[in-house]
């Protein structure tokens, strides 16, 4: 056979063999020893051991990194938990219902740090029809509670709900959570709403998650219905 004829042998070819022929290096150990890579940490030539070495603690590097995000994230988790747990403890001990909207505003201000809450009721029992928090809401403001499957978080760009704050011209970010009956499963005509707003544009924005804010209206939503007509 010419040389024409032979096809040369490809990278793939050596790396094949090499895969398939385990035993090569035992049987030309003294390979390992010259064989040179260029090291990723510069132009300069390093062995096979210590290019696997610095694989090795590049692994490591990249395994720690992921173990301290899990650690960060479960104290993160733990110190949210507990924050919710002091909440709902603080709003199921009000004994007030006419004191009960301010105190889940207040509390959720106080624990979350946010910088901003209000809350507005409507279709409520008519003891309370009289109170700031069961007044001057329109119709527009209680269809958009009504169409919202879930917590709208983004921009303020002038939505009515913004207005019932203490300071609106400051709210740059809203996370707007509907209150209604059956709220873990969107079930129920929406009967309020709750309002959290920041100066940040950024701390309230499209496309975050809002499983926090869907469990916070739960607990609203479950702790105001005795505000309801029976």
């Amino acid at each position: 056979m010419t040389s024409e004829n032979m096809n040369p042998i490809t990278e793939d070819d050596i790396a094949n063999y090499l895969a398939n022929t385990p035993d090569f290096f035992s049987r030309h150990a003294e390979l390992l020893a010259t064989v040179q890579l260029t090291s990723p940490h510069g132009n300069r030539a390093v062995s096979l051991q210590e290019r696997q070495a610095e694989m090795l603690r590049e692994k490591i590097k990249a395994l720690e990194h992921r173990l301290m995000d899990m650690v960060r994230n479960g104290t993160e988790n733990v110190i949210i938990s507990d924050r919710l747990h002091r909440w709902a403890r603080a709003i199921f001990a009000v004994q007030s219902g006419r004191a009960l909207p301010a105190t889940i505003a207040a509390e959720l201000a106080a624990q979350f740090q946010v910088p901003q809450v209000a809350i507005k009721m409507w279709d409520v029992d008519a003891r309370y029809g009289g109170d700031v928090f069961a007044e001057g809401v329109s119709d527009d403001a209680k269809t958009l509670a009504a169409s919202l499957s879930q917590p709208y978080c983004g921009v303020n760009s002038g939505f009515e709900a913004a207005g019932w704050l203490e300071n609106p011209s400051i709210a740059m970010s809203l996370a707007l959570l509907p209150l209604r009956e059956g709220a873990a499963n969107n079930a129920g005509p929406a009967f309020g709403m709750l309002v959290l707003a920041s100066p940040d544009p950024q701390r309230y924005q499209s496309g975050m998650g809002t499983d926090f804010l869907e469990r916070i209206a739960e607990l609203a939503s479950a702790a105001l219905l005795r505000l309801r007509p029976r």
